[in-house]
């Protein structure tokens, strides 16, 4: 499934009911009605990804899957709940080597703990840039939209028209040049 849908999915699982927190990340993460094992194409419906992702994150070695007597994948919990996570890292946008390397820490052991949290707050930081830099280019679209007349979102302030010829990302208005 395309990250589009896959992050359209986690949003409106989490609803629009106020600040994430933690506990909305267990409510995306909670698997009591999961069972015991699943085939890859449960695992892929679950998490709206494809069974070539699944492989893919297989033969990437971040996560490990049991075979069955007939050759076939059988994902239990743990795994399950680790590509929960490997899917909320790219939809965050995290490299494919960084998680590579953060799951080669956590399979490492708990002495690795240390160097698992700087990668995390090094990645954290690197969302609340994007983040900064995706509002600063809807602000930008909200005031083209509002500068065409458009109605804006309701969390942007309107801007008067001495405000808008004041902003530096518009061109100037040239006059109207007399006809011949």
């Amino acid at each position: 499934m395309a990250t589009d849908e896959l992050m359209t999915r986690a949003l409106e699982m989490l609803g629009d009911d106020g600040p994430l927190s933690v506990e909305a990340i267990h409510r995306l993460t909670d698997l009591a009605d999961v069972p015991e094992s699943m085939t890859i194409a449960e695992v892929a419906d679950l998490l709206d990804i494809s069974p070539h992702t699944l492989r893919y994150y297989e033969r990437a070695g971040l996560v490990e899957v049991a075979r069955d007597g007939n050759g076939h994948r059988v994902y239990d919990a743990q795994a399950v709940r680790r590509l929960v996570f490997l899917t909320r890292m790219r939809l965050s946008g995290m490299p494919m080597r960084d998680l590579q390397h953060y799951i080669s820490l956590v399979d490492a052991g708990q002495h690795t703990t240390p160097e698992r949290l700087d990668l995390l707050i090094e990645h954290r930081d690197t969302i609340r840039r994007r983040i900064r830099e995706l509002t600063l280019s809807l602000t930008a679209v909200e005031y083209k939209i509002a500068t065409y007349g458009g109605s804006t979102g309701p969390d942007v302030q309107s801007l008067d028209t001495a405000d808008r010829t004041a902003l530096p990302y518009e061109p100037p208005r040239r006059a109207a040049l007399p006809a011949d």
